[in-house]
Parts: C-alpha cells; structure tokens; sequence
C-alpha cells in the first residue's frame, strides 16, 4: 500500500503545495530541502561525522533564520571528546559555496561552527558536515514527508485569498477537504516512524517519538536526545524503579540542581534521593549528559515544564506492560465512545509522592495534587504519536482491517488543545463563521497541514499562492483527479 495515496488534495498539494518530488537519480536536490532535512534531522544521526573524521552529535539544529545571515542560529552541537558548542549553522550544496558567497568576509557568518553540504569537496579548512549518505530515508520519500512539515512564519496580516471560497463550501465540501488534508499529515508522521524503525526497532521508535511530544516545540531535541539514549538509561533487562529512572532522566538531562532550596524540604529531600541514584550511574554516563543550556524552562505552561514531562516518562518506562497496553488499545473491539477515554487509562499513572504535588523541582507544593497527564496532551499523544505508529505498523502487516479501524479513530477523535496557529487559521483561512467546522482532531490537524502546505509558503498577501484556486474547483461531492 503507497502510503501517500492518491486524493485530490494531494494531487493539488504536488502540483502547486510545497512539497518536494525528487527521485535519486536528481543531483543536487534544492538547498531548501537540505535546510529541511537539517531542521527535522531527518538523519542517521548515530553516523555522522565530519569530513575530519570525528563524530558529531547534533543536540540542537538550531533556530531556522528566515533573514540574512546563516541558515541556523543557536545550533547546540558536540565533538567527540569535547564539550558541547552553541553556534550557527550554514547549510549548502557544496564545499565551495562557503567562499563562493563570501560568507568569510560576511561578519554575519562568524559564529558559523558547522558548513552542512549535500555532496563532498575540496576542504575549506572549517568543520564540514556530508549529507548525500546519512539521510535516514530516501530522497522522494522525505521530500513527501518535509512538505508536511516545514517550518516558516506565519503570515498575520488579515484573511487569506482562500477565506471567501471556502466559506463558500458547503459543509460536506469543507469536511472533506480537511479530511484529505488531515489523511496526508497521518499518514507522513507514520512515514517518519517507519524510517525510525529500520534503524532502531518499532518500540524505540514509538518511545522518541513519545518523548519529542512531551517536549512541545520548546524542548523537542532535548528531549529526543534523551529518547535516544534509552538503550543505555534502560535496559531491557534491568527493569529499573520509578525512582531510578527519574534519577537518570534527570542526570544525564543535565536538570539536577547542584544546591539544595534550603526552604523547601520536600523538594530538598527528593533531591537528595535523586542524588543518591545518579552518584552510581553520573561516571556511566558522564560523556552523554546533555548540557542545561540545551533546555527552556522559562515561558510555558507549568503542567509542560520538562521536570514534569520527565518524571512522567519514567512511569511509563518502569511499567513493563506499557507498550503492550498500546498496542492492545489499538486492536482491542472498543466502541467510539470509549477509544479515548481508554488511551487515556492506559497512559494514566499512579499518585506520584513529589510530582503529584510539584510542577518543578523547585516550585512549593501545590495545595491539592495535579495529575501527571491531562486529556488534552493524551489527545496530542494520540493523533501524532500513537495512532500513527499503529497505523503503519497495520499497514506494514497487511491488515486493512485493523488499518480501517486505526484510521476511523483518528478521523473520530475529540477537537484537541487550540493554539495560536489554530486560532489563527481559522480567523484568516475560515472566518469565524466556519469555526464549528474544526470540531475534531483530525480537521485540526487537516488545517494544520493547509497551512504548511500552502500559508506557510506564501507572503501576506497571498502571493502565488494556489491553494484559493483549489478551493474554488473544490468539489461538495466526490470527483476524480482529473475533475481538479
């Protein structure tokens, strides 16, 4: 089964969206691919090293520069042997680029630690980093997927082109089109833990991709980095406490605090617990600590605070049945009214003695307990993390009718957590009128994917943008490819 099917929104999406259509033979992709592939490291990233021989662990790509200067700003990278760096980052298709645009002369460019190219060339004397043979998948496959996920600034300035012809749309035109919309964001995050799991098996898969949604945009690569290191925090065969994993989680997190409140004597004395476990392991793991720069713990939500989403974690990874309760849920015969109240039960944990009543590890107690996991995030867990790690597992194995039952879930499942891109889209794309028409996860998701596809890739006035041209030939009922 293609996983990205033919439909009429994805035929428009390939002809006038953004996403890139490249095959191997295609030499050398589009810089603006790489910049992608850099961004969502889309990577084998156990294997990269640069062209000087040493490895390289990327623990931040960076801040994707939309203005003049390098590509990446604030890029957080570590050498073999050596402490980690923060600096910039420049991407380009050859060596000779770096002194072809005079970026030596270029005082925007001196902070530049890493010159990422697609192909191999003569050396410029400065840390190079080769593409062409650590991509984690190939070409045509993650230009597919990068059009569903590539970044950029929103535009803010008043209702899209596109706002009158789709309040125009009947309802059923509407919901059809974000269906289609909704069914290509599945089915390319799926894509994305297929090509994890060639590399690191599908339960490893699933626990990054776990983490990376419990670090929001904020904290996504610390998190995964310590998702990758798993293996080495976890053994399978260990079966570590609750109390021992969050010791670890924490201590090569780089987040134990090396002074005690002095005020706080709950949280001083789970510290000190949690001292007392990273003393035994902090030597094992003393070159894998990440450093406390990489992490953003100011200017978010107390209940998304990493100390919190860590010391979740660790429940699910000290419960051995955790994954077979996935798995379980997604083929158990459950009514629709049920599946998301039973996700939820199966991601819920136990009373926890400090984090049930701490938001951090140095906030005072709260006055009554707070669960670790709310409704909201098990949604977001659900329709990005869960159900497309199930689905293409369903589709790998040739179920369609576990595949079927997978995808009426996802299409079912409650309206999620609005955010400022939802809000936005639906006031610039929707109008207000049209704000019921976004009641389900998955037409969140489908709006979220118009706007990388197409909002995301045009100026403020909509220029050469398609997308109203497609929402004028929408049809309020089924056509062919060939009708759009």
């Amino acid at each position: 089964m293609c996983l990205f099917p033919a439909s009429p929104y994805a035929a428009w999406r390939r002809l006038h969206g953004a996403a890139f259509y490249l095959n191997e033979t295609e030499d050398p992709p589009p810089e603006r691919l790489l910049q992608a592939v850099w961004f969502h490291q889309r990577l084998l990233r156990h294997r990269l090293r640069t062209v000087d021989g040493r490895a390289l662990r990327v623990l931040h790509p960076g801040f994707w520069n939309r203005e003049r200067g390098p590509d990446f700003r604030d890029a957080v990278l570590q050498w073999e042997g050596e402490a980690a760096r923060t600096g910039d980052v420049e991407i380009d298709l050859h060596p000779r680029d770096w002194h072809g645009h005079r970026h030596q002369a270029n005082p925007d460019y001196q902070k530049v630690v890493l010159h990422v190219v697609w192909e191999m060339g003569a050396p410029t004397g400065r840390p190079t980093l080769v593409l062409r043979h650590v991509l984690d998948a190939p070409l045509a496959d993650l230009g597919a997927w990068l059009g569903t996920e590539t970044a950029g600034a929103f535009p803010l300035e008043l209702r899209g082109h596109c706002c009158r012809p789709l309040q125009s749309l009947d309802q059923d035109g509407l919901e059809e089109l974000l269906k289609q919309a909704a069914a290509l964001r599945l089915q390319a995050k799926a894509a994305h833990f297929q090509a994890r799991a060639r590399q690191a098996g599908w339960e490893q898969a699933l626990w990054e991709g776990l983490f990376r949604a419990l670090g929001y945009k904020q904290n996504l690569w610390p998190m995964l980095h310590l998702a990758e290191l798993l293996p080495q925090l976890n053994p399978p065969a260990a079966r570590l406490a609750v109390p021992v994993l969050q010791a670890r989680l924490f201590g090569a997190g780089g987040l134990l605090p090396e002074e005690l409140t002095r005020r706080q004597r709950a949280s001083d004395r789970y510290v000190r617990e949690l001292w007392d476990a990273w003393w035994r392991d902090r030597e094992a793991f003393s070159n894998q600590v990440l450093p406390r720069q990489l992490w953003r713990l100011s200017g978010q939500r107390p209940a998304n605070h990493p100390h919190r989403r860590l010391a979740l974690a660790a429940h699910w990874l000290a419960d051995e049945g955790f994954l077979q309760r996935m798995e379980a849920w997604g083929t158990g015969a459950l009514s629709p009214k049920q599946v998301p109240s039973a996700l939820f039960t199966a991601l819920r944990v136990p009373v926890d003695a400090f984090w049930s009543w701490h938001w951090t590890l140095r906030s005072p107690r709260l006055a009554k307990p707070r669960p670790l996991l709310g409704t909201t995030r098990a949604t977001d867990l659900a329709v990005n993390v869960i159900l497309p790690w199930l689905w293409i597992r369903a589709v790998e194995g040739k179920n369609d009718r576990l595949r079927q039952e997978l995808e009426r879930r996802y299409f079912a499942w409650p309206a999620g957590e609005d955010n400022a891109i939802l809000r936005l889209a639906r006031r610039r794309l929707l109008g207000q009128e049209k704000v019921a028409a976004a009641k389900r996860a998955a037409a969140q998701q489908g709006l979220l994917q118009i706007v990388r596809d197409f909002c995301e890739h045009a100026d403020s006035l909509c220029a050469d943008c398609h997308f109203p041209e497609l929402v004028r030939r929408w049809p309020t009922s089924g056509r062919t490819l060939e009708d759009l």
